[in-house]
């Protein structure tokens, strides 16, 4: 999943996180937004209410990265969508064992 996954901010408030993600699976599907084939689509709500989407191809990401400005029209109104890397976060002892997790008792 490394690489392959933006973070996409500016998400329409008033819709509820399903329909959310019916809309940026068809924006970022499309070639002409430098779109491509889709892995996963993730909407987390909350007050900065954000997306995950992590493409099949790594080339997508950043095409998708490196593209034009997105904007989602959903029902007329336009919403600039805010794209970028999507870091993980990692615990002091994930990041001592290079990202992998130790079992209990390991």
């Amino acid at each position: 999943m490394a690489g392959r996954t933006v973070r996409v901010r500016g998400l329409p408030a008033d819709l509820p996180p399903d329909r959310v993600a019916d809309k940026l699976t068809i924006h970022f599907l499309r070639s002409r937004n430098g779109g491509g084939e889709i892995a996963d689509v993730q909407v987390l709500p909350g007050p900065r209410a954000c997306a995950l989407i992590t493409f099949e191809a790594l080339e997508v990401a950043q095409r998708i990265l490196e593209g034009k400005d997105h904007v989602l029209t959903v029902g007329g109104q336009k919403y600039p969508l805010e794209v970028t890397a999507h870091v993980v976060e990692l615990s002091p002892d994930e990041v001592a064992l290079g990202g992998q997790r130790r079992s209990p008792g390991a």
